[in-house]
């Protein structure tokens, strides 16, 4: 077999930081001894997350068996996940924000036996639905939970109370026409409609200038979406929202951004 050395797109301060949290779950647990040590585990688990290498890969790399790099995986995955905000302890710091962005993204999955929910009209493909909320600057804020991805957007951000949450923090947020009735402090730009065919120039103009905002947002999309693993999940749909999570908390330790 072939081999060939490569190289994870992240700083030490993420592995270090990883290593340290599998350290501290093995103590806790009373587990001495592990074919690999933390921070060989927290390299796989990188390498997986963001390089999107296979098991079958990780597992010839780090001379393991494949379950035992799924194993490892989803341990460290769960581990991570449940130091993500929720969406309230979310808007506490979006609330300090001059406005946010709001947009949804699909990611792609494999078929599944129950398929229609997770069949995108819009996309032409099967995925999930999350909603990610950014900054002025296009820094990824928050993630929410994965959805089915025939979920529209704004019912997807109700259904995470994203919607709810920005109108009582009142931040002024962004949002695409997919998001036309949202309310609260939701801004959407004009549409045209059966009783309004043309836009005058003002309402032109108010688009353009919306436009240019909210594209700023999809710098926290490509954030997210840089993350190889979920260039198309290969796992059970019903674990995304603990991927999307990980990578989340991962993404603010790599940018010295997470609170914790």
């Amino acid at each position: 077999m072939l081999s060939y050395r490569a190289s994870i797109p992240l700083s030490n301060h993420t592995l270090v930081r990883l290593a340290g949290l599998i350290r501290a779950q093995r103590a806790e647990r009373g587990c001495w001894w592990r074919r690999l040590d933390p921070a060989q585990q927290a390299l796989l688990v990188l390498a997986h997350l963001r390089n999107g290498d296979t098991y079958a890969r990780l597992a010839a790399g780090f001379t393991i068996g494949t379950t035992t790099a799924w194993r490892y995986v989803r341990e460290a995955a769960d581990l991570v996940a449940v130091l993500a905000d929720d969406v309230h302890a979310a808007m506490a710091r979006a609330r300090r924000l001059a406005y946010a962005i709001l947009d949804g993204t699909l990611i792609p999955i494999d078929r599944v036996a129950d398929e229609r929910p997770y069949y995108s009209g819009k996309h032409k493909r099967h995925g999930v639905n999350v909603q990610v909320l950014a900054d002025p600057a296009g820094r990824l804020v928050w993630a929410s939970p994965a959805l089915p991805g025939a979920v529209h957007d704004v019912t997807a951000a109700r259904t995470a109370g994203l919607i709810d949450a920005l109108t009582s923090a009142g931040v002024k947020t962004f949002a695409d026409k997919g998001y036309q009735g949202a309310g609260g402090t939701i801004r959407t730009p004009f549409k045209r409609h059966r009783y309004r065919r043309r836009l005058s120039r003002g309402q032109r103009e108010v688009n353009r200038s919306h436009a240019r905002i909210r594209a700023i947002g999809e710098r926290a999309v490509a954030t997210l979406k840089a993350w190889k693993v979920l260039t198309k999940l290969r796992c059970c749909p019903h674990r995304a929202t603990k991927l999307v999570q990980a990578i989340l908390v991962l993404q603010l330790i790599e940018e010295g951004r997470y609170p914790g």
